[in-house]
């Protein structure tokens, strides 16, 4: 699990204000995909996402301001955004030690 939290949109910056989410729990979070619009005193931006995965929580409401680096919410990891672990291979079967009879 990630947690996503209030980017600082420009050098003076100290808070933003959640004006909408554009992803709802549960749903599907791509690569840079916006979730939700923040406003400042100098912009309106959309936030893109920096993980992939689902929405999971979403842990300030629309029109609340917080301080940059609140918490906004949290991406959940999907099993499509998880790697596949390298195929382990398979172990060589134990021949058993056979001891060389002497000749006779």
């Amino acid at each position: 699990m990630a947690t996503i939290t209030m980017p600082q949109l420009g050098e003076s910056v100290t808070e933003g204000t959640v004006l909408q989410w554009l992803k709802q729990p549960g749903d599907t979070v791509a690569l840079d995909e916006p979730i939700c619009e923040i406003e400042t005193e100098k912009v309106t931006a959309e936030l893109p996402s920096p993980f992939e995965g689902a929405l999971g929580e979403i842990l300030v409401p629309e029109g609340e301001t917080v301080e940059v680096d609140a918490p906004l919410c949290t991406i959940l990891e999907t099993a499509a955004s998880v790697p596949e672990p390298a195929p382990v291979p398979a172990a060589a079967p134990e021949l058993a030690s056979v001891a060389a009879e002497p000749p006779a």
